[in-house]
């Protein structure tokens, strides 16, 4: 769209309000909100003022003023607002210098996708990412100096199967919620009405069903796109997602792993390159991949441990990353086996459909950094031809420690993934894709708030480990 299209679409649907949005360093959507006669043509070229001292990563406080530049290509009607609201996605910029701010994520994303048309391997590349979320009833936490607690509940839990109130049963057993049908999948309705929300905010569904795990484990499919119109749309999938489930009483989280032993969430993310409208990944290699692809998956299974402080990036994201659990945390490929971390799909034998899937990462990410790294890793790999070793077409969760000896592994908590990243982040800078800046930012947040901020308080487990010792 051009400005003018979207002045028409505003008019078409009666905007009253519009809504611009942006994400922070962490992952999280912001927003601020005008009446629809402050959108002008000028809009799409002066942007608005923001305060970016307040935003998570973002400016000190002596350089906080921000322009937010809205992208016509993002524009769709929040289905939501008792008002009828434009929405568009943004891009920060600096007001002084009018170019795009270093630290915003968008921006980040936008040169990963110039980078790949800069390296001449393709101009095209396409990610489809399959985030896993739960649907709760009541959740609950809480830590302070001399308490710390979480309590979290689901009607469909199997954990309420002895309830002595209204019990009518039919609930997913534990690591069984794979497809069942009503009145065991409670959340079909609401599933369903997610899908609608998604399509009239211009996301393409493919499909949705219940999920492995108990207590309304959902997953909703929807289209690949380009790098960030994919990521777009990850950002509006939690949006609606999570508002359509707020309408109904209920709560959403994508947290990795709320419920203790059973399945948590990942994020899938299936990838290929094209160039000039032609698939580059088909080939006559292992499981119908070209020599390209198999170097791509060979740049992915170098760097994954590096990788993992983009795409698994919590310390949560490590309850879920456990051997020999659930999670493929061990480093190989294969075609159809869902234990290795790079699965290449079997679905379909045409060209087009030949993509690598990317198992390890999960939703707590931010899509335009994970997407970017991911991107960054597979070309590193392309144009340094890094062979990926063999398949391993064997259920690995069954190997002896003998030969599991030899497979690497992703790492095991967020501070060795930090580390990883630390030591291996230059195929992250080609191109000035992401900057030292930011990946110094980034290992520091982390540390800061989420490693040592966890590392310094007692968890309620200790107390049933330790109180008596």
């Amino acid at each position: 769209m051009d400005a003018k299209s979207v002045m028409d679409y505003a008019a078409k649907h009666d905007a009253k309000i519009l809504d611009v949005r942006f994400i922070d360093i962490p992952g999280i959507w912001h927003h601020i909100s005008f009446p629809i006669h402050q959108l002008n043509a000028g809009s799409f070229e002066d942007g608005f003022g923001i305060d970016g001292s307040s935003i998570r990563g973002w400016a000190s406080i002596h350089e906080s003023d921000m322009l937010l530049v809205p992208d016509p290509n993002t524009v769709f009607m929040d289905p939501f607002r008792d008002v009828p609201t434009l929405v568009m996605l943004g891009d920060v910029v600096d007001p002084m210098t009018k170019q795009p701010y270093p630290r915003d994520s968008r921006h980040i994303a936008r040169k990963a996708e110039a980078y790949l048309g800069f390296t001449g391997i393709a101009d095209q590349a396409f990610f489809g990412a399959e985030a896993e979320f739960f649907i709760f009833d009541n959740v609950r936490f809480d830590q302070r100096e001399q308490h710390g607690f979480y309590f979290i509940d689901a009607e469909e839990g199997r954990w309420n199967s002895g309830r002595a109130e209204h019990n009518l049963g039919y609930r997913p057993r534990y690591k069984e919620g794979y497809f069942p049908v009503p009145p065991t999948d409670h959340y079909l309705d609401l599933r369903t009405d997610m899908t609608l929300q998604l399509e009239a905010c211009g996301i393409n569904v493919e499909c949705h069903h219940h999920e492995v795990a108990t207590g309304g484990q959902t997953e909703i499919d929807f289209k690949f796109d380009t790098m960030l119109k994919a990521a777009d749309n990850m950002m509006i999938f939690k949006y609606v997602v999570r508002n359509t489930a707020n309408q109904y009483g209920k709560t959403v989280t994508f947290m990795p792993k709320p419920i203790f032993q059973d399945n948590g969430n990942g994020m899938h993310t299936h990838q290929s390159l094209w160039l000039k409208g032609k698939p580059l990944f088909a080939g006559e290699a292992y499981a119908g991949l070209s020599q390209t692809a198999l170097w791509y998956i060979g740049g992915l299974l170098k760097h994954a441990p590096a990788l993992a402080a983009f795409i698994a990036p919590t310390t949560n994201s490590y309850k879920r990353l456990v051997p020999g659990f659930e999670a493929p945390v061990n480093l190989a490929y294969s075609r159809r086996n869902r234990s290795a971390a790079v699965r290449i799909p079997m679905y379909s034998a045409s060209p087009k459909s030949k993509r690598v899937e990317f198992r390890p990462p999960d939703p707590s990410c931010n899509p335009y950094l994970a997407f970017s790294a991911m991107l960054m890793a597979g070309l590193d790999g392309v144009e340094n031809k890094i062979d990926p070793g063999q398949p391993l077409d064997k259920d690995i969760y069954d190997l002896s420690p003998e030969e599991l000896k030899n497979v690497p592994a992703m790492p095991g908590s967020l501070e060795e993934s930090l580390k990883a990243l630390q030591n291996d982040h230059k195929f992250l800078l080609k191109g000035d894709v992401f900057s030292q800046d930011l990946i110094n930012l980034w290992i520091d947040y982390k540390m800061k708030n989420e490693v040592n901020a966890l590392r310094m308080r007692p968890h309620p487990y200790e107390f049933m480990l330790y109180y008596d010792i």
